[in-house]
C-alpha cells in the first residue's frame, strides 16, 4: 500500500494515519475521550491483563480498562496481554463481546513486572510460544487481530522480522514496531530504520512505526527511516491531547485542531479532570488526575504546578487549574 491509503481493518476504516498507542495507566476511557476531541486515526487502550480478566471475578482495574469500548465516532483498539493462550482467547472473547472493534496483543511492554511474568516483550524471546498466543486469539474472535512488538528482545536478538512474518502468516491485519530491544527500555533513541525491515516483508499487512514521535517532523522521519504505513504517538500526547490531530494535518492535510490557548487551555484542562473524578470517583480519581495535570503543565509552561498536584480537593483544584492555565497565560 502506499503511504496516505486509507488503512481497513475488518469493517472499520481507520482515520489518519496517526494512531495512540496503548500506555498504562494513560490512554483510559478519560484521556481516549480528551484525545478524541481533536481527532486520531485509531485510540488503543491500555492494556488488559489476560490473568486479571479470566477469573471468576474480574478485577477492577481489568474491568475498568476494558470500559466502553465503542463509545464515540473513532475506532478503538482493545490491547490484551499474557502467556497462557487460553487465557488469552477468552479475554479476547469477553473484550469482542464488551465492543471491542479490534484487538491488539502486547508483545512490546518492557517492564519487569510484565516480562517477569513472561508477558510482554519476553515473548520475543520464544517466538514458537509467540505464535500459540497469537494462533488462539486470530481463532477466538471475528474482529481484525494486531500486534505490537519491539525490534526484539536486545541487541543479540532482533528478531521482529521473523514474529512479523509468522503473525501475518496467522491472520494478524496490523503489526506496530517501537524503535528500541526490550533492554533499551525508553532510554536513546528510537532507531526507525530498523523497522524497515518488517516494511520489506512481502504480502506484509500495514505497518506502523512507534518511538519518540512527536511532532510532524519526527513523524515524518520515522516514516521516512522506516518504510511504514503510519505513526504511533505515545509520551508525546502526555499534556497535549490535540498532539495527534495536528501531526496528522502536517502529514496529510486533516483539519488543524485549534489548541486551546488561555481560557479554553483551563477549560480544556477543567473538563478531562472532571472526566476522571466523574469515571474512577472523588478518591482515585484524585490520585489519577495528579500526573495529567503535571504532565499539561509541564507541556504549557503553567504555574503553581506543585500546588495543583498537592490539591486535596476538587474544588481547590479546579480554582488552581483556572489560575494557573487561564489567568497566567490572559496576564502575558
Amino acid at each position: 500500500m502506499a503511504f496516505g491509503d486509507p488503512i481497513i481493518l475488518g469493517d472499520t476504516r481507520l482515520g489518519p494515519p496517526v494512531f495512540l498507542a496503548p500506555m498504562a495507566g494513560i490512554t483510559d476511557l478519560p484521556f481516549r475521550r480528551a484525545v478524541a476531541r481533536y481527532g486520531a486515526g485509531l485510540m488503543v487502550s491500555e492494556m488488559v491483563a489476560s490473568t486479571e480478566m479470566v477469573t471468576p471475578r474480574p478485577s477492577t482495574r481489568a474491568a475498568v480498562r476494558a470500559k466502553a469500548l465503542t463509545e464515540g465516532a473513532l475506532p478503538v483498539s482493545v490491547q490484551i496481554a499474557g502467556r497462557e493462550a487460553g487465557a488469552m482467547a477468552e479475554t479476547a472473547r469477553i473484550v469482542e463481546g464488551m465492543g471491542a472493534r479490534i484487538i491488539d496483543i502486547n508483545m512490546g511492554c518492557p517492564a519487569k513486572k510484565v516480562t517477569g511474568g513472561l508477558s510482554g516483550a519476553a515473548l520475543m524471546r520464544d517466538l514458537d510460544h509467540a505464535l500459540t498466543l497469537i494462533d488462539a486469539v486470530v481463532g477466538a474472535v471475528s474482529v481484525p487481530v494486531t500486534l505490537k512488538m519491539r525490534l526484539g528482545w536486545d541487541e543479540d536478538c532482533l528478531n521482529a522480522p521473523d514474529l512479523a512474518r509468522r503473525a501475518s502468516d496467522a491472520g494478524v491485519r496490523m503489526l506496530t514496531v517501537h524503535g528500541r530491544t526490550r533492554a533499551q527500555f525508553y532510554k536513546g533513541q528510537a532507531d526507525w530504520s530498523r523497522i524497515r525491515a518488517v516494511a520489506n516483508l512481502p504480502g506484509r499487512p500495514p505497518l506502523v512505526a512507534n518511538g519518540d514521535v512527536v511532532d510532524g517532523a519526527s513523524a515524518r522521519a520515522a516514516l521516512a527511516a522506516s518504510g511504514a504505513d503510519a505513526v504511533m504517538v505515545g509520551r508525546g500526547a502526555q499534556g497535549a491531547p490535540w498532539r495527534l490531530a495536528g501531526i496528522a494535518h502536517d502529514l496529510v492535510g486533516s483539519p488543524a485542531p485549534v489548541v486551546p490557548q488561555g481560557a479554553a487551555l483551563a477549560d480544556a484542562v477543567a473538563e478531562h479532570y472532571e472526566d476522571i473524578l466523574d469515571f474512577y470517583g472523588i478518591d482515585l480519581g484524585l490520585r489519577v488526575a495528579r500526573k495529567h495535570l503535571g504532565w499539561y503543565a509541564d507541556a504549557n509552561g503553567a504555574p503553581l504546578r506543585d500546588r495543583m498536584l498537592r490539591a486535596d480537593s476538587p474544588a481547590e483544584t479546579l480554582a488552581l487549574i483556572r489560575q494557573a492555565f487561564a489567568d497566567a497565560q490572559e496576564a502575558a
